[in-house]
C-alpha cells in the first residue's frame, strides 16, 4: 500500500504554445494539471509511493488522466461517473508574469465524489494523508467526503498535512472559506500555509503571527511559505527562519506551492530534521517557479541534490 494518500481533482490541461489571448491561441499542449497532482508526481519522483483518491468522467480526458498517473507510477484509487465530465484547464504562455489560466470544472465528475466513495478508500499500511482547501471548495458532497476522508485517516493513526491553497473563485463566499479551510487545518498535524494565505485566513502575513493561530488551534507543526524569503518554521518547542535558494529567473510561479509540499512531504517521510524539511521545500518550490510547468520541472533525488548545492544563497 502507499505511503501518501493524495485526494482532489486531476485534470487535462491545454497550454498555449504562443503569446496572445487564449481565444486567438490556435495550438495547445496537453498536459496533466492538479494541484495534488503536482505533489504526488513529485513525491513519486523521489521515490516515494503515492495513492491518488479522485473520480473522473468516463470520458477521453478522464481515461487520459489514468494513463498519464499509471505512467507516472502513481496508484490511482479512481471511482467513475457516467453522467458528469472530467474537468480541464486552459494556460496561457507568458514571457514575463504569471499566465493566465481558464478553469472548466463546474459540475465535474470530481466534485461528485461522496462520503460513500471514501468509506471504499484503502488507507491501509499509509503513513500520511495530504490534503488542500481545494477540494472542500468543489460541492457541499465533496466537502463532507474531504472531513470524512480525515475522520478516516486518524482512525488509521495517520499522520495529516493540510495546504490551504486557496481558491476563492470556487467558494459560494468568503466567509464560508474561511471558515472551513481554518477548521480543515485545526485538525491537521502540519499546515503549509503561505503568508498571503494567512491574511486572508486570519488577519495578519507576518509568518510568525500566522503559525501561532494555527499552533494555537490544534497544529503540531506549521511551516509558512514566506516567497523568496523562505519559510518560517514553528512548532510547540521552537521556532526559526530558512532562507530561500537563488533563482536566475521566475518563469511561472504556478505550482511552487505543491512542490514546496513535496520537500514538506517527503522529509518527513525520510525522518530529516524540521531544518533539512524546509530547505528541501524550499528548493523544489524554486524549482518549480524556474520552469514554465505545473510538473514537468519536478526533480528526481539527484535534480535535487544538485539544485540544493549549485542555488543556496
Amino acid at each position: 500500500m502507499a505511503e501518501v494518500i493524495l485526494f482532489g481533482e486531476p485534470m487535462a490541461m491545454f497550454v498555449a504554445q504562443s503569446e496572445g489571448d487564449l481565444a486567438d491561441v490556435e495550438n495547445f499542449v496537453k498536459l496533466l494539471a492538479g494541484a495534488e497532482v503536482n505533489v504526488a508526481i513529485g513525491l513519486k519522483r523521489l521515490g516515494h509511493s503515492v495513492s491518488y483518491v479522485t473520480k473522473l468522467g468516463k470520458d477521453p480526458f478522464g481515461r487520459y488522466i489514468e494513463k498519464k498517473l499509471r505512467k507516472e507510477g502513481i496508484n490511482p484509487d479512481i471511482s467513475y461517473d457516467s453522467e458528469h465530465w472530467t474537468g480541464f484547464q486552459m494556460k496561457s504562455k507568458v514571457s514575463k508574469g504569471d499566465p493566465k489560466v481558464v478553469y472548466f470544472r463546474k459540475n465535474s465528475a470530481a466534485s461528485h465524489i461522496t462520503t460513500e466513495d471514501i468509506e471504499k478508500v484503502n488507507l491501509e499500511d499509509a503513513k500520511v494523508l495530504h490534503v488542500t482547501g481545494i477540494p472542500p471548495a468543489l460541492s457541499a458532497d465533496c466537502r463532507k467526503a474531504t472531513y470524512r476522508l480525515i475522520e478516516r485517516a486518524r482512525e488509521n493513526g495517520m499522520k495529516i498535512s493540510f495546504d490551504p491553497n486557496l481558491r476563492p473563485s470556487l467558494w459560494e463566499n468568503e466567509e464560508t472559506m474561511i471558515q472551513v479551510v481554518n477548521d480543515l487545518a485545526f485538525r491537521a498535524d502540519l499546515v503549509l500555509p503561505g503568508t498571503g494565505e494567512g491574511k486572508m485566513l486570519m488577519g495578519s502575513s507576518d509568518p510568525s503571527a500566522i503559525a501561532d493561530f494555527y499552533l494555537k488551534n490544534g497544529a503540531k507543526t506549521v511551516i509558512v511559505k514566506d516567497g523568496p524569503r523562505g519559510a518560517y518554521v514553528a512548532t510547540g518547542d521552537r521556532a526559526f527562519i530558512r532562507p530561500g535558494y537563488h533563482v536566475a529567473e521566475v518563469v511561472d510561479t504556478v505550482g511552487a506551492g505543491d512542490g514546496f509540499a513535496v520537500g514538506v512531504l517527503s522529509g518527513c517521510l525520510e525522518g530529516l530534521s524540521l531544518e533539512e524539511i524546509a530547505d528541501r521545500g524550499n528548493a523544489i518550490g524554486a524549482i518549480q517557479v524556474s520552469v514554465q510547468s505545473d510538473n514537468e520541472g519536478l526533480p528526481t533525488r539527484d535534480e535535487l541534490s544538485e539544485f540544493q548545492e549549485g542555488n543556496r544563497k
